[in-house]
Formats: C-alpha cells, sequence, structure tokens
C-alpha cells in the first residue's frame, strides 16, 4: 500500500507525523514495537533509508527507542503521549488561527465561531 505524499513537507517527516498520530490516537501502543525498516519501506512505499532517517528522527524527539537487535519500538515514557498531544493541537490550531485571520477574522470572531461549532451550530458560522 503506497501512499500519497506531500510536496511541501520532506517525506519523512509526513511519515514520522503519521506514526505520531497512530500513536496519540491509541492505534499504537506505549512500548509497542513498529515494523522493520524495510517491512515500513514496502508499507509505505519509499526507500528504506527514509525509514531510517525517520526512525532515527522518532528517536532524537524521544519518541521510539531502539534496541538492537530486537527492533524500533515506541516510548514507554507515561508523559510522552500527553506531550505529544498537545503539541499537535497548538499547531492545528496556529494553523486554523492563521486560516481564519487569513480571512480578515478578529479574535472575537474566531472564538465565536468556535464556539458555535462547539454547541453544533457550526453550519450558522
Amino acid at each position: 500500500m503506497t501512499e500519497e505524499f506531500k510536496t511541501s513537507k520532506p517525506i519523512y517527516s509526513q511519515i514520522a507525523d503519521r506514526i505520531i498520530h497512530q500513536f496519540v490516537r491509541g492505534e499504537i501502543e506505549p512500548g509497542g514495537k513498529l515494523p522493520s525498516v524495510r517491512e515500513m519501506a514496502i508499507q509505505s512505499g519509499v526507500n528504506p533509508n527514509t525509514i531510517q532517517r525517520t526512525y532515527a528522527e522518532l528517536e532524537r524527539m524521544g519518541v521510539v527507542e531502539t534496541k538492537r537487535g530486537q527492533g524500533t519500538f515506541m516510548t514507554e515514557q507515561a508523559d510522552m503521549k500527553r506531550k505529544l498531544r498537545r503539541e499537535i493541537q497548538r499547531e492545528m490550531i496556529e494553523l486554523f488561527i492563521s486560516n481564519m485571520r487569513g480571512i480578515g477574522a478578529n479574535d472575537d470572531e474566531i472564538k465565536e465561531a468556535v464556539e458555535q461549532c462547539l454547541k453544533g451550530r457550526g453550519s450558522e458560522v
């Protein structure tokens, strides 16, 4: 199963983001084993060097741990999932605010739009 990748961001980074999102959503458990570099490369339709770089970046971030001869595993740090979730939320909110300001919305209009959507009246915005 090959994936579609955006040209605006490096592929290794997009794969790392996908793994982080799967972890945050609970699709990959803390301590869960990731596919081997070769397996992940085949699944993603990319060069194994790209996956090696992905895993190295995730390890640098403290999200995974490589155990020699055993493979690559998600971290078991209790607070990592919560930390990653907060980072993703912040990025999404910043992008949303930037887009809203891009159409000329001020802070009060942004807050009102969010409140209406949360109350289920998003179509009235």
